[in-house]
């Protein structure tokens, strides 16, 4: 889609979505801002960039998660974009954009360019989904955790922060071992920081215990709720311990939360936990 097109487009849709009296100031009410991750939504971003922004500061999220469009093909309308932009489409919704996912391959391979649009973005924190590995041993894992120790090294000199984000899969077992905890010892704290998914609670793993474990070692979370048998509920209305979750989070130096949910879920999640933290 043609770059002009695509922010005229977005403008329309913006206008569109809502108007609201005092709209840029609607975030100055909440003492502790919260986020959201744009890969749930991922179709409506794409449609409407700025309308879908302006649609969810509208339920109560000060800032965003993006992932990088030229590295997601759902994404890729995106990469016509400036990220200068679209960082001014999300401030014009009264939001910031401090996080977005960029995969192993693309640090490795476009560092240059993924750097390019971290800046453009204004960025402060760089956090890879994974680490691309088959992961059929430990020490795969292992290898993986020192490659990313190095593409962190460089980031660091860019002025960015390096997370790494974990999915289902990093909390199984090979040969007695937690696939995680072998990450966590293999990257460099100093280096690499973690974004902690609380979705993991289904398999028995709670975010604040790690927390508690290796303070320091998280800079953010996504944030998802689920019932007993594995249902997805609106923040709140799950197993997790919230407000555990949240004291816990404050003390260990965790700084930014993004929903990750269905879009149902999102404006009662918003709502549970601005009645929670304010």
């Amino acid at each position: 889609m043609d770059r002009r097109k695509f922010i005229g487009q977005s403008a329309m849709g913006a206008g569109a979505v809502l108007l609201l009296p005092g709209f840029l100031k609607a975030a100055a009410k909440y003492k502790h801002p919260i986020g959201f991750q744009t890969y749930p939504i991922r179709d409506m971003v794409v449609k409407d960039f700025a309308g879908t922004m302006k649609t969810m500061a509208a339920m109560g999220y000060q800032y965003t998660e993006m992932c990088y469009p030229a590295g997601y093909d759902d994404f890729k309308p995106l990469a016509a974009v400036k990220p200068a932009d679209l960082k001014r489409m999300i401030e014009d919704a009264g939001m910031t954009c401090p996080s977005c996912h960029f995969g192993m391959g693309n640090l490795k391979n476009n560092f240059s360019e993924c750097m390019e649009f971290a800046h453009g973005l204004g960025l402060t924190q760089i956090v890879t989904p994974g680490l691309e590995t088959p992961g059929k041993t430990i020490a795969d894992f292992q290898q993986a955790a020192g490659d990313l120790n190095k593409i962190a090294a460089q980031i660091k000199t860019e002025g960015m922060v390096t997370g790494l984000h974990n999915h289902e899969g990093e909390f199984k077992k090979i040969d007695g071992t937690l696939i995680y905890d072998a990450i966590l010892d293999a990257l460099d704290k100093k280096l690499v920081k973690m974004q902690f998914q609380t979705e993991v609670i289904k398999l028995g793993y709670k975010a604040s215990d790690y927390f508690r474990i290796y303070p320091g070692r998280f800079i953010s979370s996504h944030l998802s709720d689920w019932t007993a048998d594995g249902k997805q509920v609106p923040i709140g209305q799950g197993m997790i311990d919230w407000k555990e979750f949240f004291d816990t989070a404050k003390m260990t130096g965790v700084k930014n939360f993004f929903v990750e949910m269905n879009f149902d879920t999102y404006k009662a999640s918003a709502e549970y936990i601005h009645g929670l933290i304010g």
